[in-house]
């Protein structure tokens, strides 16, 4: 199967803090890649990888066979063109209406007429919900319609790649099940590619081909769906099952909480 990303031997650490510690993973052509694990384990870092605003210590990305470090400004602007983001927190410009937050990329990157514009906008707003609300501002919207939309300018040009980053927070039931039926729609319509980013299991289980689980700053498993959640592996199975008590900590590593107590301020 031909692949579209390859990361391998990736580290990076912010300071002393160590993140990513030997991350091996490819993303094929044409299917929907989940990508798990706990907060804080490093899923974010590793899309900033896949982008190039980070840098890695050690190890290399590659984007349609070239290595995203090694790229200079224009050629890593260039390769951005084709990719799609929705950012974990909207990211919209809140001095543009709706419908010019998703003009916005065919503007800047395609010498489309401005009639053709006009008629991806509203499709894309079609596609989730919003067509009504395109003359609207950001600061108008509920924290889910701006996802919504966030989504919506993420396809916009029909990038062969789209990044979601936890694209089911904030949404409510039928938004998110309707949501999670597109991406897997229009991933399959249109021969892209893409990746998912959650920790809404449910969701995303409906939808991707295959997940990556990060623990500890690598790839501590991976496989279809039924494989994960047949997963004999203990943190796997503790993830994927909400299980409270495994090898998975929620508290963070410190002393014992009696000493802490007792410690003079």
């Amino acid at each position: 199967m031909v692949s579209l990303i390859e990361v391998n031997d990736l580290h990076f650490s912010y300071g002393q803090l160590k993140v990513l510690q030997g991350i091996n993973l490819t993303i094929p052509r044409g299917k929907v890649v989940g990508i798990m694990g706990t907060s804080g384990c490093g899923k974010s870092t590793l899309l900033r990888h896949f982008g190039g605003q980070l840098r890695p210590l050690r190890g290399s990305v590659k984007f349609l066979g070239q290595v995203v470090h090694e790229l200079d400004n224009d050629e890593l602007y260039k390769m951005r063109l084709k990719m799609g983001m929705m950012f974990q927190v909207s990211g919209l410009f809140t001095d543009m209406s709706v419908y010019d937050n998703l003009a916005f990329p065919l503007r800047e990157n395609t010498d489309l007429p401005k009639e053709m514009v006009h008629d991806l906008v509203l499709m894309k707003l079609q596609a989730v919900g919003l067509r009504g609300a395109r003359n609207l501002m950001p600061s108008e919207l509920s924290g889910g319609m701006q996802r919504r939309v966030a989504l919506a300018r993420a396809i916009a040009t029909d990038p062969p790649l789209v990044i979601y980053d936890e694209p089911f927070a904030g949404l409510d039931p039928i938004s998110l099940n309707t949501i999670a039926n597109l991406i897997r729609t229009l991933n399959d319509a249109l021969g892209m590619t893409s990746i998912v980013v959650t920790y809404d299991l449910m969701s995303s289980l409906k939808v991707v081909d295959y997940l990556f689980f990060i623990h500890n700053g690598v790839v501590a498993a991976q496989g279809t769906v039924d494989e994960m959640l047949n997963s004999q592996d203990p943190s796997v199975h503790q993830f994927l099952h909400a299980e409270p008590d495994g090898p998975i900590a929620f508290q963070h590593s410190s002393k014992h909480y009696m000493e802490d107590l007792k410690a003079k301020a």
